[in-house]
């Protein structure tokens, strides 16, 4: 099972994610330099945060224009797993393989710290490992992680359940004083309608370990590990061409 992290000019969560997933789950991970337009045989991409290529005109409007991306985009099409952290997830949004978009903070400030999220869907192929419900702990560190989405595009992503993850207090309670950016509806983490592309402003990664202050954020790894693992026998997603016909949300 191999893990691809994705490397632009300003990224600097890339070296985090590669050893969450190499020493902390023991699977094989390679970084996919942002002007190559291979994927190296990748069965996941991780779109790690940072700054690509400086956040100029907006952050990810430029990294959507990478070889590499279009790389992701065709691996997603045929359902490949796509993981997009923080500027990821801002790259992920500019690319349109997710709706809405990042607004500042809603205190024009970058804000660097541990935040509660709750998980509003456990049984995406990102999430299984944990409970519905359950209260996730994980830094974030963003100016941009506002996230905003027009009326109607809310409104359908919450109909379709895409939205799996929301900023919480530590007892799970959803309320204005634990959203630390000011996004619309809480939301810290979306997911296409396929299932098989997911979003989240928070830092699985940088909450790998019990020594960094929480081990949260593995249980998004190990749920990717164990859907690659299970395979289509097991009702589960995989990767590659495949997928286009094994796709439960």
């Amino acid at each position: 099972m191999k893990f691809g992290v994705v490397v632009f000019p300003g990224s600097n969560c890339d070296h985090d994610a590669f050893y969450a997933v190499e020493s902390v789950l023991g699977e094989q991970a390679a970084f996919l330099w942002h002007e190559s337009e291979e994927l190296d045989g990748c069965d996941v991409v991780i779109l790690p945060g940072g700054f690509s290529y400086g956040d100029y005109l907006r952050t990810g409007a430029i990294a959507r224009f990478a070889p590499i991306i279009r790389a992701v985009k065709k691996f997603a099409g045929r359902g490949g797993l796509v993981l997009g952290i923080c500027n990821g997830f801002q790259t992920l949004m500019e690319a349109g393989l997710l709706p809405g978009a990042m607004l500042r903070n809603r205190g024009l400030k970058f804000i660097c710290r541990p935040v509660y999220l709750r998980v509003e869907d456990a049984e995406t192929v990102f999430t299984h490992a944990c409970r519905p419900g359950q209260v996730l702990k994980m830094p974030i560190a963003h100016m941009d992680g506002n996230y905003y989405a027009d009326p109607a595009t809310l409104e359908a992503l919450e109909a379709a359940g895409q939205v799996v993850f929301r900023y919480c207090q530590p007892d799970g309670e959803v309320s204005d004083d634990a959203n630390p950016n000011g996004s619309i509806h809480h939301i810290a983490g979306i997911i296409n309608r396929g299932g098989n592309v997911l979003g989240i402003m928070p830092h699985p990664e940088r909450a790998s370990e019990l020594l960094l202050g929480s081990a949260d954020g593995r249980l998004l790894f190990q749920s990717l590990v164990q859907s690659l693992r299970r395979g289509p026998e097991a009702g589960q997603i995989v990767s590659g061409p495949a997928m286009a016909a094994t796709q439960p949300r």
